[in-house]
């Protein structure tokens, strides 16, 4: 049976790195790093995720605001406040919570982002640098699986890494740093032939498609570093107690909230991988701690520090 790698530890040490940086600069400098979240509409998750973020930043002594806007906000007006934003010196990094309300087109809303304060690493520029391997900001999950691979020891170059998934988001500038870090990468997607067999070849697989469960045990090849990116909300109470057996914490989400969050891999896998990512309590807890580092890498560049 393979090891639960969590993403608890990881995160709290690049957390704890980040607070001390910003309490230099404050005490140095008298300024800290400031960060705008724009949350558009009323999604629940989305208005957890902007809570999450906020928090962060109040623990780390970053500035941060969170700008609410309705779902019916014209493109015109929701393009005014981020150039405002882009404006304003006290503000480093800027984030539109995706997704966005329809109507909206979101790679229109982040290219009105300037690039140097685009902390979520996914504007035209930003992946472009990636491509390129030049210094810029990179895509916060993406960068959060490269800190998860390397805290196991394994090396990512050389390594057959397989990943399910092509979004702008995960999968494709994952691929790009996968590429830079001198890993041989295959990138899947629902169109692969042989995909079970396909990704039992990689050393290292990381599943981002958005389909509860959908990696099992016969996609893992013995001993593998298994990354699970997937954060599904799940009801199937049969399926689930399938899943997990007879789980206290998944019944009581289950009666709490009708739902649990289960991710793309079947968790089963933990007897034939080296390592498997829990979902919650992996990936998503360096998706937070990169945004905070990204926040302070740009208010270092845009200062000169």
């Amino acid at each position: 049976m393979g090891t639960w790698l969590e993403g608890k530890a990881p995160a709290e040490k690049i957390k704890e790195e980040v607070r001390q940086e910003v309490a230099h600069y404050q005490k140095t400098k008298d300024a800290v790093p400031g960060l705008v979240a724009i949350l558009v509409g009323d999604n629940r998750s989305s208005q957890i995720y902007v809570r999450t973020k906020e928090k962060a930043c109040q623990a780390l002594g970053l500035w941060s605001e969170i700008l609410r806007l309705p779902a019916e906000t014209p493109a015109g007006e929701l393009k005014a406040e981020i150039e405002k934003r882009n404006a304003a010196d006290h503000i480093d990094g800027i984030l539109v919570q995706l997704p966005l309300p329809s109507g909206l087109n979101a790679h229109e809303v982040i290219f009105w982002i300037r690039p140097d304060k685009d902390v979520d690493g996914i504007h035209p520029t930003s992946l472009g640098l990636l491509l390129e391997n030049q210094p810029g900001l990179r895509p916060c999950t993406p960068l959060g699986i490269i800190e998860l691979v390397k805290s196991t020891g394994v090396k990512i170059e050389g390594s057959d890494v397989v990943i399910i998934g092509r979004s702008m988001i995960v999968g494709k500038p994952l691929a790009a740093l996968i590429t830079n870090e001198n890993g041989t990468v295959t990138t899947c997607h629902s169109k692969t032939r042989n995909l079970a067999q396909v990704a039992a070849r990689a050393d290292i697989l990381i599943a981002a498609m958005g389909k509860p469960a959908f990696v099992g045990p016969d996609f893992v090849k013995p001993g593998a570093i298994v990354i699970d990116v997937g954060t599904n909300s799940f009801s199937d109470r049969e399926r689930i107690k399938e899943l997990f057996g007879d789980d206290p914490k998944r019944e009581k989400d289950l009666q709490d909230k009708g739902y649990t969050v289960v991710g793309d891999v079947d968790p089963r896998a933990i007897d034939k991988a080296g390592y498997l990512t829990p979902v919650p309590g992996g990936v998503g807890l360096l998706t937070i701690a990169m945004l905070m580092r990204n926040t302070l890498e740009a208010f270092k560049r845009r200062h000169g520090f």
